[in-house]
């Protein structure tokens, strides 16, 4: 019961789930000390330890130095490195800088610092998260099917504690699994070329493939 109710509270935190809003990043340019303040502050709740850091002064410049975020004017980071950041965060935890490297460069070099263009980077970061939002239901109703297999699993072991034990690793494999296969869905989006502007590199990708 106490299991159940617990994987419940989890599913129910990723209903709620929002992320930080267009009008919530500040308008002026940020120092870089401002910059993990905000990151810190907005983030709070994602924390596993109370002393976590979300973002570091040695991850920023990391970021810069691998090309994944453009570098500051003047030590001042504007609302596009902020944008980026937010991606990288959510991205680094499943993927290489390598692969977030290609799967940002095309939306750097196309957008970044381009507000005066038809579709603007604030325009889609807000489209990516309404999508993200979307999904968040199915989410939750997946981590309550992997744990209600879970559940049945292991049902002729005598020792409780063992079969306690096992129906617990059962459901974490299920979920490191669902990870896995997600992840190499978007190494193989990456590998195939399919975040290429260059419609020439696509279709060499697809020839490739046949």
């Amino acid at each position: 019961k106490d299991k159940k109710e617990f994987v419940e509270e989890v599913a129910g935190r990723i209903r709620s789930l929002d992320y930080i809003k267009i009008d919530e990043i500040p308008e002026i340019e940020l120092y870089m000390d401002q910059v993990i303040k905000f990151m810190d502050d907005h983030f709070a709740s994602l924390k596993r330890y109370e002393g976590d850091k979300m973002i570091t002064k040695a991850m920023i410049n990391n970021y810069t130095k691998n090309k994944l975020l453009p570098s500051p004017e003047k030590k001042k980071y504007g609302k596009d490195h902020m944008l980026l950041l937010i991606f990288i965060y959510y991205f680094k935890n499943v993927l290489s800088i390598k692969d977030i490297n290609s799967i940002l460069t095309p939306l750097t070099e196309s957008f970044f610092g381009k507000d005066d263009e038809e579709i603007s980077l604030g325009d889609i970061y807000d489209e990516v998260f309404e999508v993200c939002k979307s999904a968040t239901t199915d989410i939750s109703r997946s981590v309550l099917k992997a744990f209600n297999r879970s559940k049945e699993s292991f049902e002729d072991e005598e020792d409780e504690k063992k079969e306690n034990y096992l129906k617990n690793f059962a459901f974490i494999a299920s979920l490191c699994f669902d990870v896995h296969v997600k992840k190499t869905i978007v190494e193989s989006m990456i590998d195939r070329g399919m975040l290429d502007f260059n419609d020439d590199a696509n279709k060499g990708s697809r020839k490739d493939k046949r």
